[in-house]
């Protein structure tokens, strides 16, 4: 009886079985704020508050030299940054979605991350504003936009409904955050989950029909365009948090089981089958012998948009690939993966912008007909090739100063807010 207690516990052939579990349950706690808050992490919030410093000097640019520096002209009246604002709406109301939906419809979710999804929702919808505000050219301009606003117009509920969206998110954090410490209502907090879960659908429909009640542009012409842009938010939505949470994870700041990754990968990989299937029934029907729309579809597969297309199909299969393969769901993997889903949404937004302008209806004569580009915007124009449009350096660097305000917003809220889960929801 002795020498079997020995074997199981004490002999030395049991301890190499049992280090690794002990190592992997050091692991798998959670570190301190010293240990993930150190000097890498306050390097990363350093670099990202001069990246957007850079972008307001370039803001700064722009204002006083007016918007002729960007390479949007007549023909092309929105560019890189209605692009940008277009990906930040899906990228806020995916993250929403996915944090709001288990909650309204009482489902397990995925190991308390709803608090981070939350807050990467806020930062995205920030700077799609953000981008609306540098798109006008002037900020007194968005005084315009309230004070002769016109209610009929789609752009006028696209303003509205960012709004409410970005009260609702905060207020749905801030309900969260408190329900947590016990001090809210979990019933409250499920219809505030269902009011937001309604909001987030509601802004990308909104901004979709901005572009699809625009009769005179092939491309954007079409019914399917809200639930198009819906299902691509859920992509890249979800994408995002993904690679907000593995990285959080590997720093330490939380512990999420391999099952719930799992879980999210296979949803991500069904989310782009379905945003897959809207798109080939939009090209199916625009592409079918002796439809209008086969100037459409040859501009995406074989001209001037061509390897925005076969970005998006190329990296939408990828994802499919490693989210239905099992031995293939690395966290490696799954990081490419989510990269690879954001990459392709946004190749998409490209394709819907650019291609609404690259295939005009009527030739205009006089000022309208050329672009009249800058030397610097010229020199980048050439850069797209056959493309109508292309951004200018100052839209790039202006983008990227926007972009490093998002990271300084997510960063500092992971510091300074109390998003670490505390229990699983």
């Amino acid at each position: 009886m002795t020498e079997t207690t020995m074997g199981a516990t004490g002999s030395p052939e049991a301890l190499p079985a049992l280090v690794p579990d002990a190592q992997k349950d050091l692991a798998d706690k959670p570190k301190d704020a010293q240990q993930v808050f150190g000097r890498g992490f306050s390097l990363a919030l350093v670099i990202a508050a001069v990246i957007a410093a850079a972008g307001l000097v370039l803001w700064g640019v722009q204002l006083t030299q007016g918007l002729v520096l960007s390479n949007m002209r007549n023909l092309t009246s929105w560019g890189f940054y209605i692009t940008n604002f277009m990906f930040l709406v899906g990228l806020s109301a995916g993250g929403l979605i996915i944090s709001s939906a288990p909650k309204v419809f009482g489902i397990k979710g995925f190991g308390g991350i709803a608090k981070i999804a939350i807050w990467t929702s806020v930062c995205a919808t920030v700077l799609a504003i953000a981008f609306v505000v540098v798109d006008l050219g002037q900020p007194l301009r968005l005084w315009e936009l309230f004070a002769y606003s016109n209610l009929s117009s789609p752009l006028m509920w696209d303003i509205i409904v960012l709004t409410v969206y970005l009260i609702v998110s905060v207020v749905y954090l801030w309900a969260t955050l408190r329900t947590e410490a016990g001090k809210g209502s979990p019933l409250a907090l499920r219809a505030l989950s269902v009011i937001a879960l309604i909001a987030a659908i509601l802004v990308h429909s909104v901004t979709a029909w901005i572009f699809g009640l625009q009769i005179g542009h092939d491309l954007w012409y079409t019914a399917l365009l809200a639930p198009w842009f819906v299902s691509s938010a859920l992509v890249c939505g979800l994408a995002l948090v993904l690679v907000v949470v593995m990285g959080l994870k590997k720093a330490g700041y939380l512990v999420l089981a391999q099952e719930n990754i799992i879980k999210m990968v296979k949803l991500l990989g069904i989310f782009v089958m379905v945003d897959l299937y809207f798109f080939g029934c939009d090209l199916l029907t625009a592409g079918f012998p002796g439809a209008e729309g086969a100037a459409v579809v040859a501009m995406l597969t074989t001209g001037a948009l061509a390897p925005f297309f076969w970005i998006e199909l190329v990296s939408c299969a990828a994802v499919a690939i490693i989210a239905f393969v099992p031995s293939l769901r690395t966290n490696t993997l799954v990081v490419i993966a989510s990269a690879l889903a954001i990459l392709a949404i946004f190749c998409k937004r490209v394709q819907l912008l650019v291609g609404g302008f690259q295939l005009p209806n009527i030739d205009l004569a006089g000022p309208a007909t050329g672009p009249g580009l800058t030397d610097m915007g010229a020199a980048t124009q050439a850069m797209g090739g056959a493309m109508v449009y292309f951004p200018s350096p100052l839209e790039f660097g202006l983008t990227l100063g926007v972009f490093g305000l998002g990271a300084l917003m997510l960063l500092a809220g992971l510091r300074f807010l109390p998003l670490k889960p505390v229990d699983k929801d």
